[in-house]
């Protein structure tokens, strides 16, 4: 009986693979292993290459020692290689990462012996589909690096074809696609301005278009930048100066008596009761000529507000009056002192 390799073979290498190709693997899709990292192996497509500083990934290696919360995806080498010739870069493994390399680099960096893996050969049936696998995990993150997402979208519209056909497939507008594929136009210098946000997207994009368009190389496309930046500068000079003189503009204005903006009176001490007559009227005891000019105030009398029923003394008919009159027109007060004076008030 001929020996062959069974299924531990693969992960500990302590039998010789077979001459020729390797064999597909046609065991139950889903099964869920344990896979030793050296028997593991990166696929070569993913456009992801930040996965964060070596201290960050220690700090994943330590966390899944604890626990992996979910596995990573693979596929068998033999159907990867039926996709991509990268037979050089991928070296004796048993298995390609489809999602969750850095997961993969953490355990490196944790100094883990394995990971739990899901071997699912039906992505690795066409490069769209594996590429979809692939792409789809990176472009639904939302902290997904701008650049690297731009390449990621730039490969599946060479493997569909055009735009609309990758805007189809991911249910988004054609204009999804451009957005992003036109980040790969920037020189090197620039998309690093991009990924660490000192360039904003839109400004990016807008240069990414016309470097398209136009063929600019980096120094034309630093050009177009700098006068795009000088110009916005402007602009938002000229808003801040215009803000500048609209507030100077309002501290200008006259305090006028308008309702919800009123300024704080000050309180007068009211005459007694025996001194308060009523205008118009002479005082029996000949001191009429005596208050003759009380209807007018004095010019450093502040009188209340009858919008504020609160602020307003009653009881005071003098200063009733005088008020009436300073918040009446003519008209309206000597119709209501004839009509006081006629009910007897």
């Amino acid at each position: 009986m001929s020996s062959s390799r069974d299924e531990y073979d693969d992960f500990f290498g302590d039998s010789e693979p077979e001459a020729g190709p390797s064999p597909d693997d046609t065991r139950a899709e889903g099964r869920l292993l344990r896979v030793p990292l050296k028997r593991l192996a990166p696929n070569t497509v993913n456009p992801r290459r930040n996965f964060g500083t070596q201290e960050a990934l220690e700090d994943l290696g330590r966390s899944l020692k604890r626990r992996q919360q979910q596995p990573i995806t693979v596929v068998s080498k033999g159907k990867y290689l039926k996709l991509w010739d990268h037979t050089d870069q991928i070296s004796d493994v048993d298995y390609v990462i489809v999602s969750g390399e850095r997961r993969y680099r953490g355990a490196l960096a944790g100094s883990l012996s394995s990971l739990e893996a899901v071997v699912n050969d039906a992505i690795a049936t066409s490069r769209k589909s594996f590429l979809d696998a692939v792409m789809t995990e990176n472009v639904d993150r939302e902290n997904f690096d701008p650049v690297e997402e731009a390449y990621a979208v730039q490969a599946m519209v060479n493997e569909f074809g055009t735009n609309r056909a990758v805007a189809e497939h991911f249910g988004r507008a054609d204009g999804w696609v451009t957005q992003r594929v036109c980040l790969t136009y920037l020189s090197p210098e620039l998309q690093q301005q991009v990924r660490a946000r000192t360039l904003s997207l839109e400004l990016a994009r807008s240069l990414g278009q016309k470097a398209k368009k136009h063929g600019w190389d980096s120094d034309e496309q630093k050009l177009w930048l700098q006068q795009q930046r000088e110009l916005l500068d402007e602009e938002r000079k000229a808003k801040k100066e215009e803000r500048r003189q609209q507030k100077a503009a309002d501290r200008a204005k006259p305090d006028t008596k308008v309702s919800g903006d009123r300024p704080s009176l000050t309180a007068v001490k009211p005459p007694s009761e025996s001194q308060a007559p009523v205008p118009g009227e002479t005082n029996p005891s000949g001191e009429g000529a005596q208050h003759a000019t009380t209807d007018a105030p004095a010019d450093h009398e502040q009188l209340p507000d009858l919008v504020v029923p609160q602020a307003v003394r009653w009881g005071d008919v003098e200063l009733v009056h005088r008020t009436l009159r300073q918040w009446m027109t003519d008209e309206n007060y000597q119709s209501l002192r004839k009509r006081m004076l006629a009910e007897g008030s």
